[in-house]
C-alpha cells in the first residue's frame, strides 16, 4: 500500500478507534458511579460523577475537559488515589475490554505523536491490565465495544439490511 493510501486509512481508523475507546470510558464511568453510590453514600451525586471522571482521566492519562473535574481531582487527590488503588476490584467483567481500550488508546496516541505508555504502566500496577490478553485487531475491538454499548443501552443493535430475493 502506498504511503499516501496508508495515511488515508490511518486517518479514517483513528477517529473510529477513539470513539470506541470513549464508549468504553462511558460504560466504565457508569459502572463506577453506581459502585460509588453504594460504597460512598456520603458523597453527593455530583461529587461521585466528578470522582469517576477524575479516576478515568487518571487511568487513561488524559486531561479532563470539565474544569470542575480537574478541580475536584486536585482538591480530593487522596480520595482519587484511594479509589485508583481499589479500581481492579471495581471493574469486574469490564477488565478485558478495558485492557483493550487502554492499549488502543495508547496506540492512537502514539500515531498522533503522544506518549501515553505511562497509563498502561499505571493500569498494570493497579491490577487493571490483563497482560496475558492478546491485542485484538481494530475491527474486533470495535465490534466488542459495539456489543458492550448495545448491552449497556448506549447504542442500538445493528439491523441487517433487507435484500430483494428473486
Amino acid at each position: 500500500m502506498a504511503v499516501q493510501e496508508q495515511g488515508l486509512v490511518e486517518n479514517k481508523i483513528l477517529p473510529l478507534m477513539r470513539e470506541a475507546v470513549l464508549l468504553v470510558r462511558m460504560v466504565l464511568h457508569r459502572k463506577l458511579v453506581e459502585s460509588l453510590a453504594e460504597r460512598r453514600p456520603e458523597l453527593s451525586a455530583s461529587a461521585r460523577v466528578q470522582l469517576c471522571g477524575a479516576l478515568i482521566n487518571n487511568l487513561f492519562g488524559t486531561r479532563p475537559e470539565d474544569e470542575a473535574v480537574l478541580h475536584f481531582g486536585r482538591e480530593h487527590r487522596h480520595m482519587v488515589e484511594e479509589e485508583l488503588r481499589g479500581l481492579a476490584g471495581q471493574v469486574g467483567l469490564l477488565k478485558p475490554v478495558l485492557t483493550d481500550a487502554l492499549r488502543m488508546h495508547t496506540i492512537c496516541d502514539e500515531q498522533e505523536g503522544i506518549n501515553s505508555t505511562a497509563s498502561l504502566l499505571m493500569a498494570r500496577a493497579l491490577g487493571v491490565l490483563e497482560e496475558d490478553r492478546s491485542l485484538p485487531l481494530p475491527s474486533t475491538f470495535m465490534l466488542a465495544v459495539r456489543t458492550l454499548a448495545v448491552a449497556e443501552g448506549l447504542a442500538h443493535p445493528l439491523i441487517a439490511a433487507e435484500t430483494d430475493a428473486d
